[in-house]
């Protein structure tokens, strides 16, 4: 089995890649950096005879999904394992964040997902055989002021995730939506988002955890995975409290701490 996995140059997408390939999947590691993304390829070929290709590639731009697609066919690799993880986030109120990041944001983690799954899901339809890892967030069952875009764009995958999950019963294929709460990677330094007290100051799971969580509901066909007995309660709260209450609720975390 051949395992194509977006962001794997760090986080996540790191540890799912050593995972995948412990356990003898072939790898296409795609992700921006591509010194990186060698060194990866080369280690994991090394300490577990893999295969494993390194694709640079941003997907935050339109059209690299196609020419990652095409690049693996060349390679001559059939991809039965597709780990949408590669997303970002920005922080900051709506009226002052920039556009360009914010349509780069929804390139990554909305259209780049898409084509992917798009692309790849006919072949494992005719093998009857497949697995799809969308990399979502707690974020997706909650509106997110001060992160607006990424929160909704979070919201579509968790969304098309269990829509796709449904349409593909029993054809061998199936698709889950991995929920993660905040996690110890390098995503919130990223987005500016160190000093909110969604994270400021908390022990979080770390990238590993997720990452082993994640591949085994993928592996069990698990629709929608939430990683943590806490997040599983707290992805509860939209059903159980007034719309209003939560907004400001996930405004009051997303806000910086104040020393």
């Amino acid at each position: 089995m051949t395992a194509l996995i977006t962001g794997a140059s760090s986080g996540i997408g790191f540890e799912l890649a050593g995972i995948c390939a412990a356990r003898g999947h072939d790898l296409v590691l795609v992700a921006r950096r591509e010194g990186t993304l060698l060194d990866l390829a080369r280690t994991l070929t090394r300490e577990h005879g893999v295969r494993a290709e390194a694709i640079a590639a941003d997907l935050s731009h339109p059209d690299v999904a196609a020419a990652v697609v095409d690049r693996t066919s060349a390679l001559g690799l059939d991809v039965d394992i597709l780990v949408n993880n590669a997303g970002f986030g920005l922080y900051g109120p709506f009226s002052e964040t920039s556009l360009d990041t914010e349509v780069e944001m929804i390139q990554l983690n909305i259209t780049s997902l898409t084509a992917l799954t798009k692309l790849l899901l006919p072949g494992m339809l005719e093998r009857r055989a497949g697995r799809i890892l969308n990399v979502a967030s707690t974020a997706s069952f909650f509106p997110g002021p001060l992160m607006a875009v990424y929160y909704a764009t979070k919201a579509y995958v968790l969304s098309f995730s269990e829509a796709i999950s449904n349409e593909l019963e029993g054809t061998g294929v199936t698709v889950t939506a991995l929920c993660p709460g905040p996690t110890a990677s390098g995503f919130q330094a990223a987005a500016n988002l160190e000093e909110s007290k969604l994270f400021a100051g908390k022990t979080l799971p770390s990238s590993a955890e997720v990452a082993a969580f994640g591949y085994d509901a993928m592996m069990k066909g698990t629709p929608v995975a939430v990683h943590g007995f806490a997040n599983r309660l707290l992805v509860q709260a939209p059903r159980l409290a007034p719309r209003a209450s939560i907004r400001k609720v996930v405004r009051s975390f997303q806000e910086k701490r104040q020393d």
